[in-house]
Order: structure tokens, then sequence, then C-alpha cells
């Protein structure tokens, strides 16, 4: 099984653990490190909303704790609960945590199966996305 098929597994995978109560929504993520390692995360939904937390922000939470910043790769898989698989892009804040641990070159797969599955760089998913050289006033 190839790098972005076992991500997607794992990302279809974690939906499973999803707490989507409100939404029924259920979305998996699976980040993977520069050294290889996989990390994985679910949505978590909460009543009052601003506190839920998506997938993508799990994995890459879950990643970062552990002391794993670089990132090569993420897998994101979303439906409806009961509803087939969709081509599921991460929202905006997810995409601004992406680029701030990734770049741009980070390859975002969006998976509604192991094979059928679409790759996007996060650049062109973010265009003009504010980052750690921005914080410096000066943007070379």
């Amino acid at each position: 099984m190839d790098k972005y098929a076992r991500l997607c597994k794992a990302a279809i995978d974690m939906r499973s653990r999803s707490y989507a109560p409100y939404s029924n929504f259920r979305v998996g993520a699976a980040v993977l490190t520069s050294d290889g390692h996989i990390f994985t995360g679910c949505n978590i939904e909460n009543s009052a909303f601003s506190p839920s937390i998506c997938a993508e922000r799990c994995a890459v939470s879950k990643a970062v704790s552990e002391g794993y910043k670089l990132f090569d790769a993420i897998a994101i898989a979303g439906a409806p609960s009961g509803g087939s698989l969709k081509y599921c892009p991460p929202c905006g804040v997810c995409r601004q945590v992406l680029a701030e641990f990734a770049g741009g070159d980070l390859t975002v797969i969006l998976a509604r199966s192991e094979t059928d599955y679409k790759v996007y760089k996060l650049q062109d998913l973010l265009p003009l996305s504010f980052g750690p050289d921005d914080i410096a006033g000066i943007k070379t």
C-alpha cells in the first residue's frame, strides 16, 4: 500500500471516532510527518460551537504535542453520517494552521477511498497565506 493510500485509510478509519452530534458530518484526518510518522484526528463538536475542533487541527495538535512540527502530507475524509464520502477540503482555519507548520508545499489529499482521492498543494488552496515570515513585518 503506498503512502497516500495508507494516509487515506487512516483518515477514513478516524471518522468512526468523530463526535458530531450537531452536524452529523463526520471527518477524519491523518497527517504524515517529514520523518514518516502518522498522527490522526477527528472532528469533535461542542454545543457552544466555537470550542469545536476540526479533524485536521486535531491531528496537527496531536503531532505537535508529541514534538513533531514538520509535515509532508495530510489526508482528509468526510461525509454526513451514513452518507458516501465526498472530497472534503479543509476549512479556512485549518488551512491557516497547516500553513503554520508545513507551508505551501504540503500535499493535501481529499479522500473518498484508499484509491479514489484528489491531491493538491496547500499553496493552491490557500494563496497569499499569512505565516511566520509575516510576523517580522517584511515578507521577502
